[in-house]
């Protein structure tokens, strides 16, 4: 008996979230079941934290306790061939018995990504979210300088999940990209219930001009959710990695014929 830790990406819309909820499939359920077919047993998959329905993931991490004769990268490989589509894991190693990829977890770093053309691009699908209007992202940067460090986050959080305080630290928060693609790139040690969403829909408000930088500032020291901008739609919404206090996945990823990637001759 070993403790694995896997780092996953997964299409949100092709889940009812991360965690495993009678009736509807979330990837929570169908890595547990893919172990299932896999090895006979199923152990509980522990992730992170928990994502909502349709939005996606591309480091997400994972724990379990499995028992197996396969090693790392054949267990890896075997795991994906039982996976239903829209879920894949990246990376997986053995690691400390009693490492926890919730509790062990030093900070989280989402990515919103944002569209911006007249028309909806029918390549987009569910997987940004789309704003037709002129966005000032001097505005917006001006904004996101005003929320990032520790603060109370209540106006920037939806009801409906326990948590012992209402208090992160937004360490960073960036906006990057061109004129018709953005990302505004949140990472702080914790995430309240809706946090990331909440802050991009009013940094878009900003950006349209129906909020102003300052008043962000005033938004947030007022702790009342109903001041704030709407919580944008799950789609843009991208879990893009998790720190731990010790390396994780280090190393390149060498297959049976090298590093896939391009080299030079």
């Amino acid at each position: 008996m070993r403790n694995v830790r896997a780092l996953i990406a997964y299409d949100g819309s092709k889940f009812f979230g991360w965690q495993r909820q009678d009736g509807f499939l979330s990837v929570q359920e169908a890595l547990e079941e893919a172990l299932v077919s896999l090895l006979g047993t199923g152990p509980v998959v522990r992730g992170s934290g928990r994502t909502d329905t349709g939005v996606h993931a591309l480091g997400q991490v994972a724990h379990f306790h499995v028992e197996t004769r396969l090693g790392d990268d054949r267990l890896r490989h075997a795991l994906n061939a039982h996976l239903v589509d829209g879920v894949v894991v990246r990376r997986l190693e053995t690691c400390r018995d009693d490492f926890h990829a919730q509790y062990d977890a030093r900070s989280k770093r989402y990515a919103y990504v944002v569209h911006t053309e007249r028309f909806r691009s029918p390549f987009l699908g569910a997987h940004g979210h789309w704003v037709s209007d002129p966005l000032d992202v001097a505005a917006m940067r001006q904004a996101a300088r005003e929320l990032v460090g520790e603060h109370d986050f209540s106006a920037f959080a939806s009801s409906g999940s326990p948590r012992a305080t209402t208090v992160r630290n937004l360490r960073r928060l960036r906006i990057s990209g061109h004129r018709h693609r953005f990302a505004m790139i949140f990472e702080a040690n914790g995430f309240l219930y809706n946090m990331a969403r909440a802050l991009a829909g009013t940094l878009l408000e900003v950006g349209r001009g129906k909020l102003s930088p300052s008043r962000v500032r005033e938004i947030l020291l007022s702790r009342d959710r109903r001041l704030a901008g709407p919580t944008a739609p799950a789609e843009g919404l991208y879990l893009v990695s998790v720190r731990y206090p010790e390396p994780c996945f280090g190393g390149r990823d060498r297959g049976p014929r090298g590093v896939p990637g391009i080299y030079p001759d």
